[in-house]
């Protein structure tokens, strides 16, 4: 039924989580204590939420990915496969942080493509795009398209995921302005 969530019975699910109806949780998933997933949320093969997680309505997370204490995810936003989340800006073995863990927020509707890596203290701003194997090292402004090593905006994109060019309109219909260096959706 489209209202119930679904684990596969080969993931986990620790005592303490909240899981949002609607939610599928496919094969070989671990879900950490305390985690908090919303509704309709779609992961699947091999997915690790980890303990304190907050995860938004709507989201899709795709295969092989990890997502960390410390990384918080709104509404909507979609992970691609093998995306890549850290939590410690230094880490060392021989010296664990035990739960101390840099702040990182991918905001509303956001997309991260396969094999992007957001390195941990930073906001991904709402419906960013973040091109396949980029990686983000600062904070990500709201329709920004970023792409590279480091990750480097080049250009801007709609909330419908289009390429916005010059006039900051899209075939969508959506309109853009800019106000300094931030774009908004005009009313």
């Amino acid at each position: 039924m489209a209202g119930e969530v679904f684990i596969h019975e080969s993931s986990y699910v620790d005592d303490g989580c909240t899981i949002g109806a609607g939610t599928k949780i496919w094969h070989f998933c671990h879900v950490q204590k305390g985690a908090v997933i919303g509704k309709n949320c779609s992961f699947g093969q091999n997915v690790n939420i980890g303990n304190n997680v907050h995860i938004g309505n709507g989201v899709r997370i795709q295969n092989n990915v990890s997502v960390y204490e410390g990384v918080e995810i709104e509404d909507n936003v979609f992970c691609g496969p093998s995306c890549v989340f850290t939590n410690v800006t230094t880490p060392r073995a021989h010296f664990p942080v035990h739960g101390v863990y840099a702040k990182t927020l991918i905001k509303e509707g956001a997309s991260l493509g396969a094999n992007s890596t957001v390195v941990c203290g930073h906001t991904v701003g709402r419906c960013a795009l973040i091109a396949a194997g980029a990686v983000v090292t600062k904070d990500v402004p709201d329709y920004a398209l970023m792409a590279g090593v480091p990750a480097k905006q080049i250009g801007w994109v709609c909330e419908c995921g289009k390429r916005l060019g010059d006039s900051l309109h899209c075939e969508c219909g959506r309109e853009y302005q800019l106000n300094g260096e931030k774009l908004s959706k005009k009313q």
